[in-house]
């Protein structure tokens, strides 16, 4: 057994021991144990055990990582809920692509482990190792399906749960209505997010995340306060020219959005691939977006009863009120990195 192994098994039992000795129950009440191996670098991966403090007394539930894989540091052991957990790094040369990972001692424990693996090459697996299969290879390369199928769910994903880029293509539906100025709107702003997010990903582009978000924050607060005054009714810049404004914001949030895919990161064989698939999954999580704006506002006009005149006018406020809060939020964030860096 390694030092890193030796060292965890100690700490799992000296919390046990503090909480209490394990008591004997039917099989049926052991939860499963939980793996998660998280590729930060090319060379490092972040583990995470997790195991149930009751489990068949005798049994000793033990991590098998790759022999090429050092431990760095002792592992950092905490008490969660009815389980503990111990967190650590591990040095693993040319990742964990191709390399096999398990649980020692499956069969006596009564419970299955949950295997969960995120690379840098965009790919999540998940995997259960039971007592019959106690170990899984990992899929050496991913193949141009494996990346865009990966890659397309990375950009839907980001998409429906980044609130600041569908509360600007909100703005966007409610300043230039449906049909075919729509379409071509969002055209627009499908255009010009590609563009910057291919630039930025590749490295033509260098934006300062910090600046990038609160510019973003300030395209929405730019289109609230043009709705209000088009619910006034004045003929704003962005329904004269909304094409022109939706590329123009299109470039500022592809920055944002080639943020989140550096944190990924990209497979160094398939770039291509991968950009194109996270590409397209941001354009149907967007496109399935404006669909639901669309339905719930023809769901909303077949109501028997008429709309307040002032409830268009506080979805505007309300937009914005969001935006102004996210810019000074992140500025704040921003100002607070820049004074620690080159402050005295």
């Amino acid at each position: 057994m390694s030092v890193t192994a030796r060292l965890l098994t100690a700490a799992l039992l000296l919390v046990a021991g503090a909480f209490g000795s394990t008591p004997r129950v039917s099989a049926h009440q052991f939860a499963p144990a939980l793996l998660e191996l998280v590729e930060t670098a090319t060379d490092r991966v972040d583990v995470s055990w997790k195991q149930p403090m009751i489990r068949v007394q005798g049994s000793r539930l033990r991590p098998v990582l790759p022999v090429e894989c050092e431990g760095i540091g002792d592992p950092v052991v905490t008490r969660e809920g009815t389980g503990a957990r111990a967190r650590w790094e591990i040095a693993c040369p040319n990742g964990l692509a191709g390399k096999s990972v398990g649980v020692e001692d499956i069969g006596s424990s009564r419970a299955n482990v949950l295997l969960r693996v995120a690379l840098r090459d965009g790919r999540s697996l998940r995997q259960v190792l039971t007592a019959e299969a106690p170990s899984f290879e990992i899929p050496a390369k991913a193949g141009q399906l494996g990346v865009f199928e990966s890659y397309g769910r990375l950009g839907i994903e980001h998409i429906l749960s980044g609130a600041d880029h569908l509360l600007f293509v909100l703005a966007l539906v409610l300043l230039v209505g449906w049909g075919r100025v729509l379409l071509w709107t969002v055209t627009a702003f499908t255009a010009g997010h590609s563009v910057t997010l291919a630039l930025a990903t590749l490295g033509f582009v260098d934006v300062p995340q910090g600046l990038t978000e609160a510019a973003i924050a300030l395209s929405i607060y730019f289109l609230a306060v043009e709705l209000v005054r088009s619910l006034d009714g004045n003929l704003t810049i962005t329904q004269r020219a909304p094409w022109v404004i939706a590329f123009t914001f299109g470039l500022l949030h592809g920055l944002g959005f080639a943020g989140a895919l550096a944190e990924v990161g990209l497979p160094r064989d398939e770039i291509p691939t991968a950009l194109f698939a996270f590409n397209v999954g941001i354009e149907l999580g967007q496109l399935a977006f404006v669909a639901s704006v669309l339905a719930v506002r023809a769901a909303i006009r077949t109501l028997p009863v008429s709309q307040p005149k002032w409830s268009g006018i506080g979805v505007a406020y309300g937009i914005g009120s969001i935006a102004i809060y996210w810019f000074f939020q992140r500025v704040t964030v921003v100002g607070g990195e820049f004074l620690s860096r080159f402050g005295s």
